[in-house]
C-alpha cells in the first residue's frame, strides 16, 4: 500500500471515529459543493481536523468543452479529456479544477465521459482489462506503478498525462516509466476514435 493510499485510509478511519464520538446534532445544511455532488477531499480532511482550513478556492477556470459523442470515441476521448486539465495544480486529495492528484485526475477525466471509476490508485488498478505490456498500450490506457503509488494516462506516441507531485501541475510529458516500473496497465475504454 502506498503512502497516499495509507493516508487516505487513515483519513477515512479518523472520520468514522469522529462521527462515533461526536454528540448527536442536527445536520448542517449542505454547502453548494455538497449539494452539487459532495464535498471535495480537502474539505473533508479540514472538517476532520487533518488539514488546516483553507481560504475559499478561487473560481474554477473554464474548461474547453468535450466534443459531442466523446464517450463513445474511445481512448482518444480519454486523452482529449485529460488535456483539458493540463496546467491544473497538484493538490493531494484534489479532484477538480482548483487542484487534483493523480487518481483524482483519472477519476475526473472518466467522470466527464460518463464512466465511473474508483477514487484511489489501488482500486483504479483493478478496473477495466489488463494490457499485457507497454508496447501494447493505446491512448487512454492507465499505467499504474509497481508500488500502486502513482497512476498516469497514456497519451500515445510515448507520452503520458499525469498530476506528478506537490509544486507541479498536470502535465503532458514523455513517458518515463519502463516495463519494470509498471505494476499494471488498464484499459477502461476500448480504442477507437480519430
Amino acid at each position: 500500500m502506498s503512502a497516499i493510499d495509507t493516508m487516505n485510509r487513515i483519513a477515512e478511519v479518523r472520520l468514522l471515529i469522529g462521527e462515533v464520538r461526536a454528540p448527536a446534532a442536527p445536520a448542517p445544511a449542505p454547502s453548494a459543493a455538497a449539494a452539487a455532488g459532495g464535498e471535495d477531499f480537502a474539505a473533508v480532511l479540514a472538517r476532520a481536523g487533518l488539514a488546516a482550513p483553507t481560504a475559499p478556492a478561487p473560481a474554477a477556470p473554464a474548461l474547453p468543452a468535450l466534443p459531442p459523442g466523446a464517450a463513445s470515441a474511445g481512448g482518444q476521448a480519454v486523452v482529449a479529456g485529460a488535456q483539458r486539465y493540463l496546467g491544473i495544480p497538484y493538490v493531494f486529495g484534489g479532484e477538480d479544477t482548483t487542484g487534483m492528484d493523480c487518481s483524482g485526475l483519472v477519476q475526473r477525466v472518466f467522470a466527464d465521459l460518463g464512466v465511473e471509476v474508483p477514487r484511489v490508485v489501488v482500486d483504479q488498478a483493478r478496473v477495466g482489462v489488463e494490457v499485457p505490456s507497454l508496447a501494447e498500450a493505446q491512448p487512454g490506457d492507465l499505467i499504474v506503478t509497481r508500488d500502486r503509488g502513482h497512476i498516469v494516462i497514456y497519451a500515445g506516441d510515448g507520452m503520458i498525462i499525469h498530476a506528478p507531485r506537490p509544486g507541479k501541475n498536470v502535465e503532458l510529458v514523455p513517458n518515463y516509466l519502463t516495463q519494470g516500473d509498471i505494476g499494471t496497465i488498464r484499459r477502461i475504454i476500448p480504442g477507437g476514435g480519430a
